[in-house]
């Protein structure tokens, strides 16, 4: 693999120097692979071995049940992983499918090789396995935040818990979202028609403004009234 220069830019890989990523990429088997929107990744059911890190673009995790009803479970960007909890598991199968949320090129990494010492007694695995930590603690907190969402009881609430989060997240109240209409009521597991309702009773109430993906919250995240 050639062109590591992004390599230190990647959670996994923070703290360790560009000139030390191409031993370090050999040592773990890395590899890398490209992907077309909406292409299968990883399947439900699939048994997880490897770390996937999203190099360029994004991928979405989701649900298909038996009824074609569709649930979002997250989005991950550039320097975001998946498969990292089920890989650590070991004995867990995929309880669903990760496919391209568009064109991308995927950096895959052998679990048990990254957290096992090698002939090489490279230098660098400590500090791999740091990051590694890090990264499923925020993966958690992550999640924490979506069953924060969705356990919410109505779309109303649902739509305004979020949109109050990532109105945090980006330090203001107008923001653009990674979805589209129909991924956020995947994701909020709501249907589309009674978002969209809700999105234009919240605009005519003056309460946020919205045109696509990006947002304006006109009144403060306490004035939101979400229970």
């Amino acid at each position: 693999m050639k062109n590591f220069s992004l390599m230190p830019q990647l959670p996994l890989f923070a703290g360790i120097e560009e000139k030390d990523i191409a031993s370090l990429v050999k040592c773990l088997g890395a590899y890398r692979k490209s992907y077309a929107k909406g292409q299968l990744i990883l399947c439900a059911g699939d048994w997880v071995q490897e770390i996937g890190i999203v190099l360029r673009g994004a991928i979405q995790q989701v649900n298909d049940d038996a009824f074609g009803n569709r649930s979002i479970i997250g989005r991950v960007g550039p320097g975001g992983m998946f498969g990292e909890g089920f890989s650590c598991a070991g004995e867990e199968r995929l309880p669903f499918s990760v496919e391209a949320a568009g064109d991308c090129e995927i950096l895959f990494v052998n679990y048990r090789r990254m957290t096992t010492t090698c002939p090489s007694a490279c230098v660098f695995h400590n500090r791999l396995v740091e990051n590694m930590m890090l990264i499923l603690a925020r993966t958690n907190v992550q999640l924490t935040e979506k069953i924060r969402h969705i356990s919410k009881r109505s779309t109303r609430d649902k739509l305004l818990s979020y949109l109050a989060g990532e109105a945090q997240k980006a330090g203001s109240n107008e923001f653009t979202i990674p979805f589209s209409r129909q991924e956020l009521a995947d994701y909020l597991c709501v249907e589309r028609s009674a978002m969209s309702a809700e999105i234009s009773r919240l605009r005519q109430a003056g309460i946020l403004d919205t045109r696509r993906s990006h947002f304006k919250l006109l009144a403060e995240h306490h004035e939101l009234d979400v229970h």
